[in-house]
Parts: structure tokens; C-alpha cells; sequence
């Protein structure tokens, strides 16, 4: 039987328990900050992100996890004797999907041994999409075998959010569909999703409240009448507004996992603080 690791990267914001049951390598976006250069979720963490984004002058930016880091991630898992599947950020909100693939080639021969998948997606519904390719492999299934679940997940997974501002996502260009959202009244909370890849507006909710009411009803269209639902919600500085969405997603959808997890620096730089989302999966 074929030995098969994972590596996704630090969006998917799988608790620490789960990269230690299934032995999952992240390899960290990169967040820079005026001088300073940050590796995603291990320089800097959430919490220290978010209270220093309030007072901030400089405002942050982002970039790819690079070929370096990559290779770094992939060569030692290779040497060991693993097949590797790396399953990344959406291609169309990230360059990272592009750097796994340099590095790739740079490891000549040995680059044979590691396949690369784009899940077109990001946060927790990339988490889930990697848990599904890991727990294939736990299972002794092979590389194409755990290519198909995991393919199979990205299908049946997605992640809706509500953001208190567009801002952040307009400076940072990943602003996508919900450009025609750009100006409508400031007291309406967007809601956004992900679409092929892209950030999508949803909808437009007056109320915090009625924003998170909404965020429920678009996974329960998504979700009704499927089986092994796995339900997460995410949060940048709101952990509980989360707490609440997560407890009434559960009652609502009686899923057979779900997880709270927190907004990483990368992506809280574009959402901005206050952002709740939820995501989904079912069927695998």
C-alpha cells in the first residue's frame, strides 16, 4: 500500500487536532506588514492580528506561500516515501496553487511523486475538501482514489460569509462578483460567497441578525435532504457571534461534524474584522 501525505495551506484553518490525527502539512500564506514579513498562523496569530489592526496606520497586505516553502513542504515527505497531494486556495484568489506547482518542477524526478489539485475554494470549505482527501487516505485508498473524494468534496462543499465592509476586500482586489455591491446603503451588511472560484455577492441584509438568519438559509438550501452534513463556522474577532451561528447550525442541521475556527491573518486582511461565515459539505 502506497504511502499518501497532505498538504494544504494555512486557509483552511483545520484545528491543530485534526493536522495531528492525520498528520497534514500547512504551508503558510504570507502576510507583510509595512517592514515586517509574516508567515500565516505561525508568526502571527488571530488574535494579535486583530487588536493590532485597530490601531494600525500601515494597512497590511498579502501574498502567495512561495516555491521555496512549498518545496520545502513537498521534498522531505517525498524522500520519506510518500506519494503527496497537495490541495490548495483557489487559483483564482491566490497565487499559492501556482507556486505548489513551481516547486514541483523543481524537485526534477522526484516532482513525479507529488500531484496538485485546485480546490477553488478557501476557509473551512477547503478544510473540509482536505479532510475528506486525508481520511481517504487513512482509509488505504490511492492517490487517484483520494484525487476522486476529494474532487467529489470540492463538488459538494462551499462557505457563505458576512462581512460589516466591503473595504477590505475592494483594496485588496478579491472583491470578484460582489463588485456591483460597491456603494449600496452603509448600514447593509453584504453577504458573500464563493463561486467557481471567485468571491460572489449573495445578497444584501440590513441587520447583523438577519445576516447570519440569511447565512443559514443559503447553507439549508445547499444542504436539505443530504447525509453526513459537516458544518463549521469562522470568525474574524467575532468568536461569539460564530459560537451562536455554529450552536444553531447544529440544532438546525444535525451534522455529523462541525468545527469553530478562527479567520486567519491572510485572508481577515481582505474580509476585514467582524466577518462571520459558515461552511459546508456533506455526502462524504
Amino acid at each position: 500500500m502506497s504511502k499518501i501525505a497532505i498538504v494544504t495551506d494555512s486557509t483552511s484553518y483545520l484545528p491543530k487536532e485534526y493536522l495531528q490525527q492525520y498528520n497534514l502539512s500547512i504551508t503558510p500564506l504570507i502576510l507583510i506588514w509595512g517592514d515586517e514579513t509574516f508567515n500565516d498562523g505561525v508568526d502571527i496569530q488571530p488574535g494579535e492580528f486583530y487588536t493590532r489592526l485597530k490601531t494600525a496606520k500601515v494597512m497590511p497586505s498579502t501574498s502567495q506561500a512561495t516555491p521555496a516553502v512549498m518545496q520545502a513542504a513537498f521534498q522531505p515527505l517525498v524522500d520519506q516515501g510518500f506519494d503527496v497531494l497537495g490541495v490548495f486556495i483557489s487559483s483564482k484568489l491566490s497565487g499559492t496553487l501556482q507556486s505548489a506547482s513551481q516547486a514541483k518542477d523543481l524537485m526534477g524526478s522526484a516532482g513525479d511523486k507529488v500531484t496538485l489539485m485546485d480546490s477553488l475554494s478557501t476557509s473551512l470549505a477547503l478544510g473540509f475538501i482536505t479532510l475528506a482527501a486525508a481520511r481517504a487516505a487513512a482509509g488505504g485508498a490511492s492517490v487517484q482514489e483520494c484525487i476522486k473524494t476529494a474532487e467529489q468534496a470540492r463538488e459538494n462543499s462551499g462557505i457563505f460569509f458576512a462581512v460589516d465592509t466591503l473595504e477590505f476586500l475592494h483594496r485588496g482586489g478579491r472583491i470578484g462578483g460582489a463588485q456591483r455591491f460597491i456603494g449600496s446603503a452603509l448600514n447593509l451588511k453584504p453577504i458573500l460567497g464563493l463561486n467557481e472560484g471567485k468571491v460572489e455577492g449573495m445578497d444584501r441584509i440590513r441587520t447583523k441578525s438577519k445576516a447570519h438568519d440569511r447565512l443559514l438559509e443559503l447553507v439549508g438550501e445547499k444542504v436539505a435532504g443530504k447525509s453526513n452534513v459537516r458544518l463549521g463556522t469562522l470568525h474574524a474577532n467575532a468568536e461569539e457571534d460564530a459560537q451562536k451561528l455554529l450552536a444553531r447550525g447544529v440544532e438546525q442541521f444535525k451534522p455529523v461534524e462541525s468545527i469553530l475556527s478562527e479567520v486567519s491573518p491572510v485572508v481577515g486582511t481582505h474580509t476585514g474584522p467582524g466577518t462571520v461565515g459558515i461552511a459546508y459539505s456533506f455526502g462524504v
